[in-house]
């Protein structure tokens, strides 16, 4: 049963739902099942199936007000108040549903499982003591005992489906010590590894259901370990038989999903394959000997057969030879997935090292030829500075299986893989970002990227990283997965600290800048150096990404510039409608300006931060100026808006990096900074309010520039004729108003720098002074209601809202009230006369104790008390309001 929805704020809703919790739902609850005890003899009629249903909207009641996800099969645990206990504790009460299931039509029993499972969902404190629960537990086991025995309504698939649903449970919300010792666990944990097997085995049938099983029983082996009772649990016998049962069903419906085309390859499914494979590796180092045997034993002929095929020793069919492609593929996946529960499970010891040894090596015969994915996992499990010592029997048995006799020759045989991905498979950008993701995550490690750095290989690749030697580079399908690239090549670069070896290692891009300068003007549109600027960008950036310290920083900086920068220039002015180009282009700037981790932090005496401006003053006036009288374009978003968004956040982090001293470039008359915000404005202009608020990113780019505006560049928003300004502060309102809490409070404080100057300079002032304090008194004499109409969508927020950000709105409130105290007034007027009379006494004292202690300042402290004064009365004025709904 969900919570009341008439279109009312949640914290209502909640309140409503918490009433009726308290003095009904235990009522109707009471009354659906002296109801089913009644209409138990009338078979499959309407009535019975309104009450089970009504007994099932009463169970799914969210009694923590959890907002759990309606569309979603998972639920939590059941939080039925204490005061329901002698009813649940009554086995009347589970009986009475297990009955159902058993005379009743279909839609009816999947109805009584459904309310089954969350009775078996009920939280351990729940019970008055251990004795009572197990009495539950072993009701429940008897009971799904019996349906397993006899089968009745699990051939229909609902049924089956909230079956196997109610079977998970079992581990989830009792301990394996709880199960062991229930009447009837013997044959309950028999029954329902026979029924997990014969579901494998339908696996045409079982679908997705299987997989709740599947859960149940990686949850069993798992707390084994923990188990303190002699009591016989039989999961060593079962659990081997599990994983058998899994494994050869996945070949049997490789073997249907091959010969149909139009089926879906599950490895092509990221999460279907996790979901599969998540159960697996608990399961079978449970009794990995057993098991890893049995992995063993299957793999070796497909293995043959795929190497037979492979080296055309052998005449094999191609539809053979595809087959034993697709069985090895998940070989390698379950392997892979094994060899990182090394990690997550605890588990040890010498065996379990061997297998992993034996397992792997089987991997490794077949890692020149297909991409195993299993990289990652070993590599995460033994390789590093301390694996030698925790791995000495994994390497004692590579050594003899493969001649890998410590985790340096494994590190080189990984990264020789990595290479010939990158070398062989430029046409599968899959294999490609996978194989990257790989590269990046091995060099994010500072102890393994030092490892990386002694060995040849990736001195090689730091050399040698053109197209000539990885051609994934010049295949456009893979020009994303160019950042990622140099970014894990800079990583590596940088570590070293040596500006020599730096500037040698970008030997390869300085010649595509040396070509692309040279090119003609007349020959600069070509499409040769389209994808040549669209490459050079996308490396730079990453580049870019690795200067993680204001040295390698410095080490990029000064290799662009002055020289490599003109070229940029160049591309915008012949680029800029072709947002291939121009959007790698921006994003590379928007890299480069941002100040992160301090590493634009200049000496005080470099004019660097200035000469960066310009720069980016340069190419976003040099932006803007072209891309504004383009027509537009039935993609408004990639033709023009992406480009604006990236520009403005160039702007933002340039205005908000502390590395320049702004106030220099109107001191020596230089236009930097004036033509960039000029042509900013024209660019957010140009775009309809309602496309802002429309694209997320455009928006958070959008409101990021304009409180940066606010906050360090006042006069020019002040200095914009009436009709702009009054647009602009429009913008801010409907951002206030907006869900996205990061861009209301972007608004939040655009709109408090602007009544804090105003209290400030004009208010507080005896007359304004500067220029800018008369322009704004100019902008508020033409629009009088200004300030009162954002201070009471302000209010509206606060009252009708639910998000958590009252002390960022709290700020420009204050500002607001201290501008003109009769503003406050007239919203509290508008208010109350809302309202009904009886409400109206209550709500105007919460009124005065808003502004109680405050005092006509906006010092911290008084904007601290009244934040504090803000939240008692949201508290107060929607309590009254709410208990007035509820009578």
């Amino acid at each position: 049963m969900n919570q009341p929805n008439s279109g009312l704020p949640s914290m209502l809703q909640r309140k409503i739902a918490i009433s009726f919790k308290d003095q009904s739902l235990f009522q109707v609850f009471q009354i659906s099942l002296t109801s089913l005890h009644q209409l138990k003899n009338d078979v499959g009629s309407k009535l019975q199936g309104l009450v089970l249903s009504l007994s099932l909207n009463v169970l799914s009641f969210d009694f923590m007000g959890t907002s759990f996800d309606e569309s979603s099969d998972e639920i939590g645990m059941v939080q039925i108040p204490i005061s329901w206990r002698p009813v649940i504790q009554d086995p009347l009460t589970l009986q009475i549903f297990f009955d159902y299931y058993a005379i009743t039509q279909s839609h009816f029993s999947k109805e009584a499982l459904e309310c089954l499972l969350r009775l078996a969902s009920i939280r351990r404190s729940f019970f008055i003591n251990d004795a009572t629960r197990l009495k539950f537990l072993s009701h429940l086991m008897i009971g799904t005992k019996e349906i397993l025995q006899s089968g009745i309504g699990l051939a229909d698939h609902d049924n089956y489906h909230a079956f196997c649903r109610l079977l998970g449970r079992f581990k989830v919300n009792y301990q394996l010590s709880e199960l062991v010792n229930a009447d009837g666990y013997t044959d309950w944990i028999r029954l329902v590894a026979d029924f997990t097997l014969k579901s494998l085995h339908s696996w045409q049938w079982a679908g997705i259901s299987v997989y709740y099983l599947l859960g149940m029983w990686s949850r069993l082996v798992t707390s084994v370990r923990f188990l303190k009772t002699d009591t016989a649990n039989l999961l060593d016998e079962y659990a081997p038989k599990i994983i058998e049962g899994f494994i050869s069903s996945r070949f049997d419906s490789l073997q249907s999903e091959f010969s149909d085309e139009l089926s879906e390859d599950p490895l092509d499914n990221v999460e279907l394959l996790q979901d599969q494979l998540d159960f697996v590796p608990y399961l079978c180092r449970f009794q990995y000997e057993t098991c890893g045997m049995y992995i063993m034993k299957i793999m070796e002929p497909v293995l043959q057969l795929y190497m037979d095929g492979a080296n055309l020793q052998c005449c094999v069919d191609n539809i053979q030879l595809s087959l034993a492609e697709v069985k090895l593929a998940w070989i390698v996946h379950i392997v892979a997935a094994i060899l990182k529960t090394k990690q997550i499970s605890g588990f040890s010891g010498e065996l379990q090292e061997v297998f992993d040894a034996e397992l792997s090596a089987r991997v490794w015969q077949l890692i020149n030829v297909t991409d195993s994915g299993l990289h990652s996992q070993f590599r995460k499990s033994f390789v590093g500075d301390y694996a030698l010592h925790s791995s000495k029997q994994l390497y004692a048995r590579l050594s003899e299986l493969l001649g890998i006799h410590d985790h340096l020759l494994l590190l080189v045989a990984i990264v020789r893989k990595i290479v010939t991905n990158l070398k062989s498979y430029s046409q599968s950008k899959v294999v490609i970002d996978h194989t990257l993701s790989i590269f990046l995550e091995m060099t994010s490690g500072s102890m393994l990227a030092k490892l990386l750095l002694k060995l040849d290989i990736i001195k090689s690749i730091i050399s040698h990283h053109d197209k000539e030697h990885f051609p994934f580079l010049d295949d456009y399908r893979c020009s994303r997965s160019r950042t990622t690239f140099y970014f894990a090549i800079a990583v590596l670069i940088f570590m070293e600290d040596s500006l020599l070896k730096f500037k040698s290692s970008m030997d390869p891009l300085l010649q595509v800048f040396v070509s692309l300068e040279s090119t003609s003007d007349a020959t600069f549109h070509s499409d040769t150096v389209k994808y040549a600027l669209i490459g050079l960008m996308r490396d730079l950036r990453g580049i870019a990404m690795a200067t993680k310290s204001h040295r390698t920083y410095c080490f990029l900086f000064d290799w662009l510039y002055p020289a490599r920068l003109p070229l940029l220039l160049k591309a915008i002015a012949y680029w800029t409608d072709t947002p291939e180009v121009t959007t790698p282009l921006l994003k590379f700037i928007a890299e480069l300006v941002l100040n992160k981790s301090e590493r634009l932090a200049f000496d005080s005496s470099s004019p660097n931060g200035i000469l960066l401006f310009r720069e980016v003053s340069k190419l976003t006036v040099a932006y803007g100026s072209r891309i504004l009288p383009l027509r537009n374009a039935a993609d408004m978003y990639t033709s023009k808006y992406k480009g604006i968004w990236i520009c403005l956040t160039i702007l933002t982090r340039a205005l908000a990096g502390n590395y320049v001293n702004f106030g220099v470039f109107e001191l020596y008359g230089d236009r930097s900074l004036a033509d960039a915000l000029d042509v900013a404005l024209q660019m957010i202009l140009s775009i309809p309010l309602a496309d802002v608020l429309k694209f997320q990113k455009l928006a958070q780019a959008y409101f990021a520039f304009l409180e940066i505006l606010f906050n360090s560049h006042m006069a020019f928003i002040l200095n914009l004729d009436t009709s702009t300004f009054l647009y602009i502060v429009g913008s801010l309102e409907a951002g206030l108003k907006g869900l996205i809490e990061n861009i209301s409070t972007q608004c939040a404080s655009a709109v408090d720098k602007l009544a804090t100057f105003y209290f400030i300079d004009i208010v507080t002032g005896e007359s304004p002074s500067s220029p800018a304090a008369l322009c704004l008194a100019q902008h508020i004499t033409n629009c009088p209601g200004l300030f009162q109409e954002i201070l009471s969508t302000l209010f509206e927020i606060i009252i009708f809202g639910d998000g958590g950000n009252q002390r960022n709105l709290s700020r420009p409130m204050l500002s607001l009230i201290l501008i003109n105290e009769e503003t406050l007034t007239n919203i509290k007027g508008q208010i109350l006369a809302s309202h009904p009379p009886d409400q109206q006494q209550h709500l105007s004292l919460c009124f005065e104790k808003l502004m109680a202690d405050i005092t006509r300042s906006l010092d911290l402290n008084n904007r601290d008390k009244f934040t504090q004064n803000l939240i008692r009365f949201k508290n107060e004025f929607r309590s009254k309001r709410y208990a007035a709904i509820l009578t």
